[in-house]
């Protein structure tokens, strides 16, 4: 059943295409900060394995948020590998293990795309869809990945 909140079926639409972007990504940059808290080495082995933790528990909070938005708006849940694959804009790096300073590079890399991608969201959400509510939620979203952009750019400063 489409829900009746004050949004039409195609904008509702949109938003659900906006956050199916946003989880695909999520999950990318989630997978990927996973397989550098396993495979970090060298000096700070223990303070970056830690902070990839707690980076990727926030990246899964953010993940179940997201699918329960798209649910709330009346959409279906992407929820396959070859899903996120297909529309995420983050690249991975199969058989690569790079060093703490790649690593680091990447994932601030890859927050950053995100945050460009979000804000496009939040203006074409609140601006062409009159879906206050979404554009809100992925402000929040947006927000958790500029505080964990700034916590990676310093350990490159």
């Amino acid at each position: 059943m489409t829900p009746n909140i004050g949004i039409t079926a195609s904008q509702l639409q949109k938003s659900n295409d906006a956050l199916a972007l946003v989880l695909a990504n999520e999950m990318t940059l989630y997978v990927k900060t996973r397989k550098f808290h396993w495979n970090v080495s060298g000096e700070s082995f223990m303070e970056l394995h830690k902070l990839f933790e707690s980076q990727y528990t926030a990246l899964e909070a953010v993940i179940d948020e997201v699918a329960e938005r798209i649910g709330k708006l009346g959409g279906k849940t992407i929820g396959t590998m070859s899903e996120y694959i297909a529309l995420t804009q983050l690249k991975e790096t199969p058989n690569r293990y790079p060093t703490q300073k790649e690593m680091l590079t990447e994932l601030l890399a890859d927050h950053e795309i995100i945050i460009v991608q979000i804000r496009k969201d939040v203006e074409l959400l609140s601006k062409e869809s009159n879906d206050i509510g979404t554009a809100d939620f992925l402000t929040g979203v947006l927000e958790t990945h500029e505080t964990q952009s700034w916590i990676l750019r310093r350990y490159l400063n």
